[in-house]
């Protein structure tokens, strides 16, 4: 198996809607954002899979120099010797590379997060880098570009966490900020023992309100000059903010149930997105 394939291979599988904002885009853009993805969903699963915190630490660790050997010309690994000609091509800057590791070993030090400021700085580095490296490999001509795609990643992390409320309170962790909670009257071991109440919703009502505002804001400040080349950030728009929408419509019911649209839903948004430009 080639490295390219390895990188495909973890994309497919993962099911994540990513997958088919980048089915459209030429050979060598689909391969460099496919093997930052799987970069990213390999440091991702150090943190979500492993239990013991130290083991943890030392695989993020490892990650880290074998990420700097992409830029010695010495990688290892499947994703990382895909990362090199996708760096190569597309000059991938290392210290955005390894701010996505900063913000993993983030999950490592936390579990909550006292207020918005401080979970923006997570959603940036786990979120809002890969969007600026994702608009390189997309390609960009006006600046104003790098504000999108920055306010692009930090909505798709806030749409990942309130998709995932229920989910990662299981691993003991809460996403939501204390500042939040305590607005609406939420206790966190309501979200620890899965509690649903009108509380609740309407907590979740206002992450989704928040996430849109960055989707709104993100897509405003996309200028039209790179608008064609950007598609695939605007497919995963598209497909992300009809999940908003599915958990709203649910009733924000995130606690006992992780919502999701099926492939050939994700499909069809994809294509329609696609083709409008």
């Amino acid at each position: 198996m080639t490295p390219d394939e390895y990188c495909q291979q973890k994309a497919a599988q993962s099911g994540s809607s990513f997958y088919y904002s980048f089915l459209f885009l030429p050979p060598d853009r689909r391969r460099a954002i496919t093997a930052l993805y799987a970069f990213c969903r390999e440091v991702d699963d150090v943190v979500d899979e492993c239990p013991d915190g130290q083991v943890a630490a030392t695989k993020l660790a490892w990650w880290r120099r074998e990420l700097a050997n992409v830029y010695r010309g010495s990688p290892q690994h499947p994703v990382t010797l895909a990362l090199q000609s996708a760096q190569r091509e597309f000059d991938l800057p290392e210290e955005q590379l390894q701010e996505i590791i900063d913000g993993m070993e983030m999950d490592l030090r936390q579990t909550r997060y006292l207020d918005f400021k401080t979970l923006a700085l997570y959603c940036y580095r786990v979120a809002g880098v890969v969007g600026l490296l994702a608009a390189g490999i997309f390609g960009y001509q006006d600046r104003r570009t790098q504000k999108y795609a920055h306010d692009l990643g930090i909505a798709f992390q806030l749409t990942n966490i309130i998709r995932d409320v229920g989910e990662d309170a299981r691993r003991g962790r809460i996403y939501l900020p204390i500042e939040d909670l305590q607005r609406f009257s939420v206790p966190a071991a309501d979200i620890l023992n899965a509690r649903h109440s009108d509380n609740f919703r309407q907590l979740m009502e206002f992450q989704i309100e928040r996430a849109e505002s960055y989707y709104a804001q993100a897509i405003a400040s996309l200028p039209e000059s790179d608008r064609r080349a950007q598609r695939p950030g605007l497919v995963m728009a598209a497909i992300y903010r009809s999940l908003l929408d599915e958990i709203k419509r649910d009733g924000c019911l995130v606690l006992q149930q992780r919502t999701s649209l099926t492939p050939l839903r994700k499909l069809w948004i994809a294509w329609r997105t696609w083709v409008r430009g």
